[in-house]
């Protein structure tokens, strides 16, 4: 089971990078709009929501300890 926690860590790792990636040196009205943007980073932020729903299957007290 480890092993699908890393893999559910790394997705949260990686899409955190690609919204950083996504956002640096842009603005908020940038963001308002982009609509590639945007949808860009919802699904980062999908992906997200989607890995520490696994973990916490996984793992709950480990998906407790991401805020």
């Amino acid at each position: 089971m480890w092993l699908e926690a890393q893999k559910s860590l790394y997705d949260i790792q990686r899409a955190a990078s690609l919204l950083r990636e996504f956002t640096d040196g842009k603005t908020f009205a940038d963001y308002e709009s982009d609509t590639l943007l945007r949808s860009a980073m919802e699904r980062q932020f999908e992906i997200i929501g989607e890995a520490i729903a696994q973990l916490a299957r996984i793992d709950e007290p480990l998906a407790d300890r991401i805020s």
